[in-house]
């Protein structure tokens, strides 16, 4: 029993309504790191030093920024740097896409490693262009084998959209802190919100299981 009085019923429907919020913000974010990430991994694999000194400068810079340092940036300090003002749900978008594609980029350089010379020798000798090779060869066999470590990056991107409360994002740990001011209790409230987020990532990392065995087939 959820006992928010008074009006139980209500306090548990404005908890709940920022499920669809908080989805929206992870997986917006998440796809938008994971095409930044291989954009960003792609020089890493080069021959030549200057790219590859790209790459690292994009993974390290990113990657040692804690997140919630990047979205105050995003929300606080853009505007005055570049004249440009985001909302919430903009701007934690782009804080967490850009802290995750760091690591995306990782991911998919070490997928992209992990495949067979040979089959990138065969690839040239048929004549295959750069871009087909990747598109043809490389990318369907590392996707099958990073997918693992992509779910993780859902689970983490599902647990650090509840940073983005900060900035008055209305999302699940919004809500549950505003009711709790209004209401004062917060056993109650915290257990419901614990109870979200874990069936939120039970639900992802089954689909993620799910299409690990379909692509493994």
């Amino acid at each position: 029993m959820l006992p928010f009085t008074p009006g139980g019923a209500s306090n548990l429907k404005f908890l709940l309504g920022g499920v669809g919020l908080t989805l929206a913000l992870s997986t917006a974010a998440l796809s938008g790191s994971i095409i930044i990430g291989l954009l960003v991994a792609l020089p890493g694999l080069s021959s030549r030093p200057w790219l590859r000194l790209m790459n690292r400068s994009y993974v390290e810079l990113f990657r040692a920024i804690p997140v919630l340092v990047m979205i105050l940036w995003v929300y606080y300090g853009l505007p005055i740097v570049a004249g440009v003002s985001l909302g919430p749900f903009a701007a934690g978008i782009l804080a967490l896409t850009l802290c995750d594609s760091a690591f995306e980029a990782e991911i998919f350089r070490g997928g992209i490693q992990s495949i067979e010379r040979g089959q990138l020798e065969a690839a040239d000798a048929i004549g295959l262009t750069y871009l087909q090779k990747m598109r043809l060869v490389v990318l369907p066999q590392a996707i099958r084998r990073i997918l693992p470590p992509l779910g993780n990056q859902f689970v983490y991107m599902l647990k650090m959209s509840s940073l983005v409360s900060v900035v008055g994002l209305q999302e699940l740990t919004r809500r549950a802190n505003e009711l709790t001011v209004t209401v004062y209790r917060p056993l109650e409230i915290y257990s419901v919100l614990v109870a979200e987020y874990l069936v939120l990532i039970l639900v992802v990392s089954w689909g993620v299981r799910h299409l690990e065995r379909r692509m493994a087939t």
